[in-house]
């Protein structure tokens, strides 16, 4: 994947395929609802770096049963909720570069402290949402 110009993340999210190959998605209105639906396969061994910008609570829990993700702050604050089986627990993630490591089938959602801008490194297989 050469590319002379920079790719940036606001247009262009990653998957890194198994076999530790990258293939570039087009960040537009149709994303999210080509993942969601199939389109873009299962996403099975494989994971979406993806960046995104939220100044509002999520409005849903989500849930990874196939793999860990990371989720890195990149401005701004924000605190995750992780729903473990010993009780709800929260990180705060106060600094550019701190991370919080969700682990396979916890439920979990973000808090924002105003704008914030993250980095996700998401095993998509499987991801599942409900209402907060």
């Amino acid at each position: 994947m050469a590319h002379s110009v920079p790719l940036d993340f606001s247009s262009t999210y990653l998957r890194l395929r198994a076999d530790a190959s990258i293939e570039p998605l087009t960040v537009d209105n149709t994303l999210w609802q080509r993942i969601i639906s199939g389109q873009l396969g299962d996403f099975h061994n494989e994971l979406l770096i993806a960046c995104g910008s939220c100044d509002a609570d999520w409005p849903t829990w989500e849930m990874h049963p196939n793999g860990d993700e990371i989720v890195c702050l990149l401005s701004g604050a924000v605190t995750f909720v992780l729903q473990e089986a010993q009780g709800t627990q929260t990180i705060d993630l106060n600094q550019s570069g701190q991370y919080v490591v969700v682990r396979k089938g916890i439920w979990h959602a973000a808090r924002t402290r105003g704008p914030c801008r993250l980095l996700f490194i998401t095993p998509g297989e499987g991801t599942q949402h409900r209402q907060n």
